[in-house]
């Protein structure tokens, strides 16, 4: 059944991640070179802090603009406590928030380090391999 099928057998383990202190500009740059639409942000000790997306950025850059200052740093602008998911939940568990908060993709922490992230695509890869596996 697909309820067996855990978060942790599909999610991506090396992620880009983003540090607080890190520019709107450069993290620009960053997203842009690996074809992403945003990333998780990581203290130094690797616990997730937030998650700075596309939108993000144009938020900072509106903003720098209209108020005719510097970008400023992913901190400023990064959606802080972002909805997570344990590695030992269902994939039927992740749908349920996708379709539930129209989420895209969400990181997965365990005992609060950042250790992967599940997307909509994943899900659907497990989907696929569950159907390919069980049908005749």
């Amino acid at each position: 059944m697909l309820k067996s099928i855990r978060v942790a057998d599909y999610m991506t383990r090396n992620l880009v991640t983003l540090k607080p202190h890190v520019s709107v500009n450069d993290s620009i740059r960053i997203l842009l070179e690996n074809r992403i639409s945003g990333a998780p942000v990581v203290d130094d000790s690797g616990s997730l802090v937030g998650v700075f997306s596309e939108s993000d950025c144009l938020k900072g850059a509106l903003q720098a603009s209209y108020h005719e200052t510097e970008i400023g740093s992913v901190a400023e602008y990064m959606t802080q406590d972002p909805q997570t998911i344990s590695p030992d939940s269902s994939i039927l568990d992740a749908a349920e928030i996708f379709i539930a908060d129209h989420r895209r993709r969400l990181p997965v922490v365990d005992k609060g380090k950042l250790v992967g992230q599940i997307s909509r695509r994943d899900l659907l890869r497990a989907m696929d391999d569950f159907s390919r596996k069980h049908t005749l």
